[in-house]
């Protein structure tokens, strides 16, 4: 091969400078950029690899960063990153201190909006293009690309439909590959498949049937095919919808044949594909599978159940159940807003019904979750993955706001159970009956107990709802948990020199607290220490405070949390180390006492 292209590209200018010809190198290039950095470094490497050519070709017809280019979601923009003047940085993605998985306004002048949830660029980039023709400039171009499965979801509807009533210099892009993190679903999946393969809907266009000038589908791996129609696009004033077509993983053999595994597949062999295993021999089982293999348990036995998830069936583990039960659980695609309201519809009929979510996302639905649930005081159970720090996808996925923004709703309970025994006790006695909605917080990642499955799986004992548990006595100090910071508590306390010195309680409950035991700890210590993965303000200790000043107490009390700011990326140890709630920032607390 000729001389090396992409040490050659500091910005989309050097880009430019290219001939249309050397294109395809870089191309290739590029993807093998991205393969040798995301097998070593982790990361999502499918999305990025199928829309290499997009991004080269949007990048040398396009004068960005003038013109206005938005991704929906940020899993594609790598390629992106590494041509606008972050290659010799890349290797530091996802990592602490370094550089944002997703595009980022404060990281480039090239990243025109920043994108970690999905089907927000459509409105984002009518709002610039609307903002430009204010502005008297009619000539700037403002590009929104968005998949396939993420333009299924409704704010993406609400875009376009605004779009076609305007006549704003915007170019939606279809990045086609009929995949998300997992296969995309809907009718909506149907009709572009139709598209695709030249059926009726071609011509009966529903694109067109709202005032926007439709092209496509063409090839999105054909940089040539690509160019073209972007360069005859460029000169068509008004708002303008492009399908392209790609492949999810192109350029490595496993990633095209495993689109979901090789979403983000962790570390791999760059030459071969394949994944490096870990030995995960006597390892905890993960939260997610905890409650996949339960609930699917659980279904079996009540027929009642009905398990709904918005477009995450494998990360979240329901697809364990939409495998054996397809007419009783169900991915409705990215689409909070629906998951929440469809819930409440079913719970209205006696259904029981897992709403499965991740914390962040089901900041979406929040109007969906007062008005439609609670408000109803509908016995919805929302169990909310990904709770608390969740690691290097950084500020757009960490659940941590969910205790401030779900305690002060009326009729709701939340519980943050320690560990997988409290995980699937909680899931057993919610379907036993419930008369008020509940929230039910789990992180991340593996749990604790090597032995969960073998020795306590399906074991199932009712939780006494409202109620905490003493798990350690003490005498100077009582530290408060919620969730499964708990066992660093425990941890912290077991370095002490006089562990007797400190009384450790499991708040899982942080609504409806348990007062009775609150009494007792504020009538017999001084110093109370409340410690949670969630944000501190309006969190779990500001609720043990507001119980401390109603009942006029004059005990101290610390809150350890997560601090008023948008925590970036990093390993979740980095993270807990960086909000104090680490084993080691505790016991150094815990040792005053």
């Amino acid at each position: 091969m000729s001389t090396n292209l992409l040490s050659k590209i500091n910005s989309p200018s050097d880009l430019r400078l290219l001939e249309e010809s050397q294109l395809p190198q870089l191309a290739q290039e590029l993807r093998n950029f991205i393969i040798d950095i995301v097998s070593v470094k982790e990361g999502h490497l499918g999305a990025s690899l199928g829309v290499i050519e997009l991004t080269i070709a949007l990048h040398y017809v396009f004068d960005t960063p003038c013109d206005l280019l938005v991704w929906d979601v940020g899993h594609q923009a790598y390629g992106h990153k590494i041509i606008t003047g972050r290659r010799d940085v890349f290797h530091t993605n996802r990592q602490l201190g370094g550089i944002s998985g997703f595009p980022k306004r404060s990281e480039s002048d090239y990243d025109a909006f920043g994108v970690g949830h999905s089907s927000t660029s459509i409105s984002a980039a009518l709002g610039m293009a609307i903002a430009s023709n204010l502005k008297g400039d009619y000539n700037k171009h403002h590009i929104a690309v968005i998949g396939d499965a993420s333009i299924a979801s409704g704010m993406a509807f609400e875009g376009l439909n605004h779009a076609g009533v305007t006549d704003a210099n915007l170019l939606v892009i279809l990045n086609d590959n009929a995949i998300g993190i997992d296969p995309s679903v809907g009718a909506l999946k149907k009709y572009l498949t139709a598209v695709k393969e030249g059926k009726n809907p071609r011509q009966n266009n529903m694109i067109k049937s709202l005032n926007i000038d439709y092209s496509g589908p063409i090839d999105g791996n054909d940089i040539f095919a690509v160019i073209k129609e972007l360069k005859r696009l460029q000169e068509i004033k008004g708002p303008k919808f492009l399908h392209i077509i790609t492949k999810k993983g192109k350029g490595l053999k496993q990633a095209e044949e495993d689109q979901v595994k090789y979403h983000a597949p962790g570390k791999f062999d760059a030459n071969t594909g394949e994944i490096l295993k870990k030995s995960e021999e006597n390892l905890p089982r993960k939260f997610q599978d905890v409650f996949g293999l339960t609930i699917l348990d659980l279904a079996k036995k009540n027929k009642n159940i009905i398990g709904i998830t918005p477009a995450m069936p494998s990360g979240s583990s329901l697809n364990l159940m939409i495998n054996e039960f397809p007419d009783r659980a169900f991915d409705v695609g990215i689409a909070e807003q629906h998951a929440v309201t469809l819930a409440a519809g079913m719970a209205t009929q006696g259904m029981i019904v897992y709403c499965n979510i991740y914390s962040t996302f089901l900041q979406r639905a929040y109007d969906q979750v007062i008005h439609d649930v609670a408000l109803q005081n509908l016995p919805v159970i929302f169990c909310l993955d990904r709770a608390g720090l969740v690691g290097e996808d950084g500020a757009t996925h960490h659940g941590v706001f969910d205790i401030a923004y779900m305690r002060c709703i009326p009729n709701m309970m939340i519980y943050s159970p320690k560990d997988e025994i409290a995980l699937q006790n909680i899931l057993y006695t919610v379907q036993l009956g419930l008369h008020s909605p509940i929230a039910i917080r789990y992180p991340r990642g593996r749990g604790f107990i090597a032995n969960w499955q073998s020795d306590f799986f399906g074991k199932y004992q009712e939780v006494q709802l409202g109620k905490s548990t003493c798990i350690k006595e003490g005498l100077n100090a009582a530290v408060l948990s919620n969730g499964t910071v708990a066992n660093n508590v425990t941890l912290a306390i077991e370095l002490l020199k006089h562990p007797e010195n400190i009384a450790h309680y499991d708040f899982a409950f942080v609504k409806p607290l348990d007062e009775e035991q609150l009494h007792f700890i504020f009538t017999n210590f001084k110093t109370i220490i409340t410690i949670e993965d969630g944000a501190v303000k309006g969190g779990f200790g500001s609720a043990v405070v507001e119980f401390k000043s109603f009942h006029n107490y004059d005990s101290q009390v610390i809150i350890l949390g997560i601090p008023d700011a948008f925590i970036e990326q990093g390993n979740v140890a980095e993270l807990q180390q960086y909000c104090k709630i680490d084993v080691k920032s505790i016991e150094k607390l815990f040792s005053k006492y």
